[in-house]
């Protein structure tokens, strides 16, 4: 584990593989941080060099000084910042959820950073500025147990839930421990975010993944985003929202026949 300064945060990172091989940067979802890509990025660690890391205001790393609002083009900014601190000049990406918006972006406005881009459980418009504009106010006024109390059932399926309570928990446990300010500052970058208008300008070769039983980004934003980028494919998995843990074989097989 490391971390790097981008415009004022430390950015918490984990690199594994061999740094010759081809880049592949991971995106953690709202809420959650690098650990959620523990599957992934063991098994792709065998032919690329995977670089995860939490989202400014996650996990472990910083917001940036005082409690300004992020919008989407900052956390865009923070991968490219994190690949040129390492020496990156281009890297594949896979985002999901709030990561699928940042891959997003980085396809509209960094084309040329950007190899083959994975955008999961994600729409160009996730939400409504009013909802996560309450969200935001929620958690700021009240901490995290508000949020974290209603997230199983937004990121998992009935049967997830009471196959595996235990990956759950520690899901929920994570979400709980979230700084609250960071937390926040996301959702303003959500309620902010829309790149309807901008989805045809990525120009990468794209996979579009979404869960069957999403409540959250629909398989229709999966089909409604494939059909805007051109050549793009859309692979619907059996999962709700975190589709890489609730589908993670699948995900994974997708992901690599994808990459590879």
């Amino acid at each position: 584990m490391a971390s790097a300064d981008i415009d004022g945060a430390s950015l918490h990172y984990r690199a594994a593989g061999d740094p010759a091989r081809p880049c592949v940067v991971l995106s953690n979802s709202l809420g959650t941080d690098l650990g959620m890509w523990d599957a992934q990025a063991a098994r792709l660690a065998d032919n690329f060099f995977v670089l995860r890391y939490d989202t400014r205001g996650h996990g472990g790393s910083g917001r940036g000084n005082g409690k300004e609002s992020f919008d989407i083009a900052r956390l865009g900014r923070d991968v490219l910042g994190l690949l040129d601190v390492l020496g990156i000049a281009r890297a594949h990406f896979c985002g999901i959820s709030m990561g699928g918006l940042t891959g997003q972006w980085l396809g509209i406005h960094a084309p040329q950073r950007i190899g083959r881009l994975v955008l999961a459980n994600t729409a160009a418009r996730i939400g409504s500025a009013e909802g996560w504009q309450a969200r935001a106010a929620l958690v700021r006024s009240e901490g995290m147990d508000g949020v974290a109390d209603g997230a199983a059932a937004r990121w998992f399926g009935a049967s997830f839930i009471e196959r595996a309570p235990g990956v759950v928990a520690d899901m929920i446990a994570g979400l709980r421990a979230q700084d609250a300010e960071g937390y926040a500052a996301c959702c303003d970058a959500l309620a902010g975010c829309d790149l309807r208008a901008d989805a045809a300008r990525i120009g990468s070769p794209t996979l579009v993944i979404a869960g069957r039983d999403d409540p959250v980004t629909t398989v229709a934003d999966g089909e409604w985003l494939a059909q805007q980028v051109p050549g793009a494919r859309l692979a619907v998995v059996e999962a709700s929202h975190l589709s890489n843990i609730e589908a993670e074989a699948a995900f994974t097989a997708l992901l690599q026949g994808f990459l590879d």
